[in-house]
């Protein structure tokens, strides 16, 4: 019994606009770290746009459509920028003004039986209504004596300042319930 051939169906991804040196051109929906901001129109290479920015809504086609809604809510955009980032300054401006204080286990000697780290000083913040994410605080490497350290605290790339934070030994050293 001869049986028939089903049509080959082919799946074929819609063609994104080219740019002028060959790669796809993208319209940015959201900031990008080392690529642009929300509204920038930039040229990727192919994997980059398939792979990353348009499954992660980073960034949509640049169609003229959407390059004219841009222009048109541009302003919206840059204010609404702007006080985001009026925000994140006040915020810095908060965190310089404060000083952090984490009690770690540590021996005679000051040194810890742990470490510190971003998330401790985040969680430590955080008691104090100070809202930080442990990837924005930078640190050369973990804290590993009792001290007081200068930690860099970056909000955003253009808003960035210094946190004091005193590492203590803590108090319920020998008391055992």
């Amino acid at each position: 019994m001869p049986t028939k051939e089903q049509p080959r169906v082919t799946v074929t991804a819609k063609r994104l606009p080219k740019g002028n040196r060959g790669g796809i051109e993208l319209l940015l929906v959201h900031n990008v770290e080392h690529l642009g901001k929300q509204g920038d129109v930039v040229e990727v290479k192919r994997g980059y746009a398939y792979n990353y920015l348009l499954p992660q809504g980073l960034a949509t086609v640049a169609t003229e459509h959407h390059k004219r809604m841009v222009e048109k809510h541009r302003a919206k955009l840059e204010e609404i920028a702007r006080e985001r980032l009026a925000g994140l300054r006040s915020l810095l401006a908060e965190l310089v003004r404060t000083s952090v204080t984490i009690e770690a286990n540590a021996n005679d000697e000051g040194h810890l039986y742990g470490s510190v780290g971003g998330p401790e000083i985040a969680r430590s913040l955080k008691q104090q209504d100070l809202s930080v994410t442990p990837d924005q605080i930078i640190l050369q490497g973990p804290l590993k004596e009792v001290g007081l350290y200068t930690v860099r605290v970056r909000l955003a790339p253009e808003v960035e300042g210094d946190l004091k934070v005193w590492v203590v030994p803590s108090s319920s050293e020998g008391g055992a319930k």
